[in-house]
């Protein structure tokens, strides 16, 4: 029964994400495994049966992806998925670990201390081992306008806390099982009373949209260009590829786009050493008098006796001025474990054919380089390629080092028609809400759109066909007090769990 309740905990968190589930079922998403825990002495297993479910229903797609696109035989993709499954799986293992251990010292009270303890390991997620913080719970709230502008206060963690919390008060309700009214009322009402608070300002706070007057206007042009994976490296498409993105930049700039996005290694070719291929798109920013930000791997060369040889390689973009020069290179900062470098080389051995599909690997860039634009006098934006997007702390950085935009690119054609370009999509949005910033999203084969500061999707194209969107971005020139201060939230629950845990061991004992 325990491990019924913890496996229906995972099935509501994955219930929760998009494409097949719904923000409500986040709400209650943790309550089985709180009641299990309260229950039951294995807990450890418990919050590990949940993050089995969690992390199996919401990243199913990985397989995939090492599968097709990694040369790995299908029960060897398994596997490897599987063990990044486990890795996560622990994290609400030791959630729930903590909570029981609480309840021994202090009893059902613990319940008020578990939405900083899921904080405390969405955050230990984000950043052990590089990190993997896909599908944190506060996600989930990211079109719950009201709800998601908690966001700009606290970050995506805050509104993890927030969910987190009302499935708390939901188990103390089943463990205790009083008919006592005002019993109930101390543990509904203090929730209730923060939610409904929160609620109110941030529906308030959104509906007012001040953010959307701020600053200078930009006619901003996504485009969309289609290309299946398999045929970004076949060299007889690379013409074709080529001419369809200038067809688009054109037809963009012809529905009165001011600046072009291009996505994630949008060209079939190296920009910085293809001349020729490069010269076109200068020449068509230069013609039109607009810049054009496109994506491209770059190499660093090395001499090895008398030839030149590859030395390192980025995944980068590339922003082409109104003049057709170069304004700058942004290179990607948090590469995508077993999509761009293979982590662990020597231990996971059984995945020498996607170490060998994915060669020496990327390098990661070492700056939060913002670049700057000339359209309405010059401004700064930031680039976040793909993945990157998903971590706050990156995005603020780029913001306290002057980006008045927000754009991702990202090729999402590795994922299929998975879950993972709504997740993708769903999680890049909630960095408009965190630093009240317009954010514009060009993804290879979608989803790409135009998010308002307060989470509004102005324009989004479906997955899976060649699109231009243009549409109204800005240029705020305020911030947000996530933008300022960061993920204070986070770590205080950090900092409380680690002393409540310390004070447990000693009222034990």
């Amino acid at each position: 029964m325990l491990y019924a309740l913890a496996a229906a905990s995972g099935v509501l968190l994955t219930l929760s994400f998009p494409k097949f589930g719904h923000p409500a079922f986040a709400w209650i998403a943790l309550t089985p495994l709180l009641v299990a825990v309260t229950r039951g002495r294995r807990a450890f297993f418990l919050g590990l049966t949940t993050g089995l479910v969690y992390f199996t229903g919401t990243l199913y797609w990985i397989t995939r992806v090492m599968a097709v696109y990694g040369g790995l035989q299908g029960w060897v993709a398994v596997l490897v998925n599987a063990a990044l499954i486990a890795y996560l799986a622990l994290f609400p293992a030791f959630f729930a670990a903590i909570v029981r251990r609480l309840r021994t010292a202090i009893g059902d009270r613990a319940l008020v201390a578990a939405p900083f303890v899921w904080v405390a390991s969405e955050l230990g997620r984000t950043h052990l081992f590089t990190g993997f913080p896909w599908v944190l719970l506060g996600y989930s709230q990211v079109t719950v306008l009201p709800i998601a502008q908690f966001a700009s206060v606290f970050g995506v963690y805050g509104v993890s806390a927030l969910v987190a919390s009302v499935s708390a008060a939901a188990a103390a309700i089943v463990v205790h099982r009083t008919r006592d009214g005002r019993a109930y009322a101390r543990i509904v009402a203090p929730v209730a009373v923060v939610l409904l608070t929160i609620a109110i300002w941030g529906a308030r706070r959104a509906s007012r949209a001040e953010w959307t007057h701020d600053g200078d206007p930009v006619r901003i042009g996504l485009v969309q260009g289609n290309v299946e994976q398999g045929e970004k490296t076949d060299a007889s498409r690379a013409a074709a590829i080529f001419e369809d993105h200038l067809r688009l930049t054109r037809q963009a700039i012809g529905a009165g786009a001011e600046f072009v996005l291009w996505s994630e290694s949008s060209l079939p070719f190296w920009f910085d050493e293809d001349p020729a291929s490069a010269a076109v798109v200068r020449a068509l920013a230069r013609q039109a008098r607009v810049p054009i930000l496109v994506g491209s791997d770059e190499v660093e060369w090395r001499v090895d006796g008398t030839r030149r040889v590859p030395d390192k390689m980025y995944n980068s973009a590339f922003l082409v001025r109104s003049d057709g020069a170069t304004a700058g290179v942004y290179r990607k900062m948090h590469l995508v474990p077993f999509g761009e470098y293979v982590p662990l080389r020597n231990l996971l051995f059984f995945a020498a054919p996607l170490v060998e599909a994915i060669g020496t690997g990327f390098v990661a860039g070492q700056d939060p380089t913002v670049l700057p634009v000339d359209v309405h006098g010059v401004h700064r934006l930031s680039v976040a390629i793909c993945y990157e997007v998903v971590y706050p702390a990156l995005v603020r950085r780029f913001v306290l080092g002057g980006s008045e935009l927000l754009t991702t690119i990202t090729n999402d054609a590795w994922f299929g028609r998975t879950s993972a370009p709504y997740q993708h999509f769903a999680q890049a949005s909630m960095r408009a809400i965190e630093e009240g910033r317009y954010l514009v999203r060009a993804a290879n084969t979608g989803i790409s759109g135009i998010v308002d500061p307060y989470g509004r999707v102005l324009a989004r194209s479906a997955i899976y066909q060649p699109a231009v969107i243009v549409g109204e971005a800005r240029y705020p020139r305020t911030s947000t007090f996530y933008a300022r201060h960061g993920d204070v939230l986070a770590y205080a629950s950090a900092v409380a769990t680690a002393v409540l845990l310390l004070a447990s061991m000693r009222r034990v004992q």
